[in-house]
């Protein structure tokens, strides 16, 4: 760790960011907006982990978003890949060591709402760890027992609210399931997830809600509706459909974080 966070401090100079951002898929444009901007492929950081899933860069960026110094992301490394749920943990600990207080997670998911179509951006409220895995298993430290009561930032949450109304685009909040994957849920998993209080399932995003917590960040999350659940169309899912329709709402949920971070720039 100190490897990587040596460098890449080094890279990126002066920019001192106290936000951070993980993309998920859809999310480009938001990587277009920055200013003053800085790009370090993954694999020039050591011990940095490489997604080989496509619609992942693998690239830290850094650079001004509305004029703040945020740091990002781009693309992330999952649980599916290796079968190690701890993978994003070394890119967590480098942004704290940057300096980072605040990190804001996105994800692609799947509907289980109707009213939360395709194209939907959902805040997420709370999780269920289906999946039984968690990435601080073999931590040998009391910190490992990590609670999760307050695991999303309720100030976070009113921010990113607030910031959603002023830009005009609505803004869900619901539960997200995490099911380890990289197979999709069968119309069975998907009527279980419905009745145990989920809102969305997705493949990500809880193992970087535990350690960021375990590492005393604040969190706040959000996902980019890319398709309902099996067995609510009719239709099968796919990789493709999940690619194809992640800039539309990645388009919706660039535009409310660019504004939640420029609010907070601005804030006295």
């Amino acid at each position: 760790m100190k490897a990587a966070l040596e460098l890449l401090a080094g890279r990126i100079g002066g920019i001192a960011p106290r936000h951070g951002i993980v993309l998920g898929s859809g999310l480009g444009s938001l990587v277009s907006q920055l200013t003053d901007t800085i790009r370090i492929p993954y694999h020039d950081l050591p011990g940095f982990p490489v997604s080989a899933v496509s619609g992942h860069a693998g690239e830290v960026v850094a650079g001004l978003l509305a004029g703040v110094p945020v740091v990002m992301l781009s693309g992330r490394v999952h649980f599916y890949e290796k079968g190690d749920a701890a993978a994003m943990r070394l890119p967590i600990e480098v942004l704290k060591g940057l300096g980072v207080e605040k990190l804001i997670l996105t994800n692609s998911a799947g509907s289980l709402r109707e009213d939360m179509p395709p194209g939907s951006v959902m805040r997420i409220s709370d999780h269920i760890n289906y999946s039984g895995m968690n990435p601080l298993i073999g931590e040998e430290s009391d910190r490992r027992f990590v609670g999760l009561t307050n695991a999303y930032d309720t100030e976070l949450a009113s921010e990113m609210e607030r910031a959603a109304d002023k830009v005009n685009i609505p803004l869900s909040s619901g539960v997200y399931m995490w099911f380890s994957g990289p197979s999709f849920e069968t119309p069975a998993e998907i009527r279980m997830a419905r009745i145990l209080g989920a809102d969305a399932v997705g493949m990500s995003t809880v193992p970087e809600v535990i350690i960021a917590r375990m590492l005393g960040l604040r969190v706040a999350a959000a996902s980019v509706i890319t398709n309902y659940g099996a067995g609510m169309t009719g239709g099968e899912l796919s990789h493709e459909e999940t690619k194809d329709m992640a800039p539309i709402g990645g388009a919706r949920l660039a535009a409310v974080l660019k504004e939640m971070i420029a609010g907070e720039g601005s804030a006295p």
